[in-house]
């Protein structure tokens, strides 16, 4: 019978009764079977119409973001992706997939982990297990940045181009999506010392409805709006998302790869390096202030007073490994669960003016490495984050006598390999 719905606006109002089904209390098993009898393949744009049209005539936003859900699920496997773009990388559709992917290799790590609490006799310590799902669960946090980019640089240019309804809704699908991995966490960060059965309940009620409220979203995405927006959005659009993702920064994932639209012809850095930054002693070119901090032999991280991590320089010789996927996160998620209460206590003895300094030194891999945090404040003393200084003093540690300036010539050539 589908050979009978062959125009789009019978498909739409098919499936939008369909849907008002759900919202009747039908199965989305049986409206499934509907979907395949009457429509077979549904083109994912009009996916998103209905959901637009149903808004727009009334049905409160709240109702639909419910049955987004149900009919997202009556929809497996009847979408219609054969239209559907592609994109090089850097792209920022093929950023968002590439992060999807890192999600889906947590979310499999998770899947086992689950299974083996599951598995857990009863008198067995759940302790292990529950460290290993709480370090992925630090993983799956770094989502926020994922849909932030979305809300913030994806959604404005849908709502330019008249699409309102749906991106109002998966807004609140991301909400409700923060709300159970915030829960999942606070359950995690509370379960010292419990028993294998309550581990037990705790994955069933709390941890893995977390993990499939992500994993839906996923599917949401890639078979419903990313193909929408690649329809929609100009590549100059796309070009600005691009430019301004690494503000918000990237989730699991760091692109490399640059994506500049054919045809269009991005600002003059030379002219840009004109405009120089200015101190109250002195003044730098970007490219001069870039280049100077990534010069010093320290490795520096810069962590807002709202604790996320918004810069870190980028030496020569590295101590500890940082990407652009740190950028963005929570400094807390950075950490094991096994130190993060230190942090804590850090960065709440920093914002209190209990303390402004923190030094730790450790021997790693044969080297003496000292650790030292500062808190970053303004002239009147308001606390604007930390700032954390890495630096190897293996060499220092070493040094005796005297090494004057007039003696340059005679140890530079030295200086230079060591």
């Amino acid at each position: 019978m589908s050979e009978l719905i062959n125009n789009s606006r019978k498909r739409r109002d098919t499936l939008k009764h369909l849907i008002l089904e759900l919202h009747k209390g039908v199965a989305p098993e049986a409206v499934r079977s509907q979907v395949s009898r009457l429509l077979g393949e549904v083109p994912y744009g009009e996916v998103v119409q209905v959901e637009q049209e149903l808004i727009s005539e009334g049905l409160p936003q709240e109702e639909v973001l419910h049955l987004c859900d149900l009919h997202t699920e009556a929809l497996k496997g009847h979408i219609d992706q054969s239209a559907a773009k592609s994109v090089l990388p850097g792209h920022p559709v093929h950023t968002f997939k590439e992060e999807n992917r890192a999600l889906e290799s947590a979310l499999s790590g998770l899947s086992e982990l689950f299974q083996q609490v599951q598995t857990l006799d009863e008198k067995a310590d759940p302790t292990p297990l529950l460290s290993k799902i709480h370090l992925r669960f630090n993983e799956l946090m770094d989502v926020d940045k994922h849909y932030r980019r979305k809300e913030y640089l994806l959604f404005p240019y849908l709502e330019k181009h008249e699409i309102t309804g749906p991106p109002t809704v998966m807004w609140g699908k991301h909400d409700q999506t923060r709300a159970l991995l915030k829960s999942a966490q606070e359950a995690l960060a509370a379960a010292q010392g419990i028993r294998a059965d309550e581990a037990k309940a705790i994955v069933q009620l709390l941890l893995r409805p977390a993990g499939v409220s992500v994993d839906d979203m996923i599917y949401k995405e890639e078979q419903i709006l990313f193909p929408m927006c690649l329809d929609i959005l100009t590549d100059s659009e796309w070009y600005d998302v691009a430019m301004q993702s690494p503000e918000i920064g990237f989730c699991l994932f760091d692109p490399k790869d640059e994506w500049i639209p054919e045809g269009l012809f991005p600002a003059d850095k030379t002219a840009a390096d004109t405009n120089r930054i200015v101190f109250p002693t002195g003044s730098f070119t970007l490219t001069e202030l870039n280049a100077m901090l990534n010069t010093l032999p320290i490795d520096m991280t810069f962590v807002d007073q709202e604790d996320t991590v918004r810069y870190f320089s980028q030496g020569a010789e590295r101590i500890f490994d940082r990407n652009r996927t740190i950028l963005g996160r929570r400094v807390q998620n950075c950490h094991p669960p096994t130190s993060v209460h230190i942090v804590n206590q850090i960065v709440e003895d920093f914002r209190s003016g209990r303390q402004s300094k923190a030094e730790f030194w450790i021997t790693l891999h044969g080297k003496f490495i000292f650790i030292s945090y500062y808190a970053v404040r303004s002239e009147d003393g308001k606390y604007l984050g930390t700032v954390e200084m890495t630096m190897d003093l293996t060499r220092l540690r070493k040094l005796e006598g005297e090494q004057r300036l007039l003696s340059y010539g005679d140890t530079a050539k030295g200086n230079d390999h060591e």
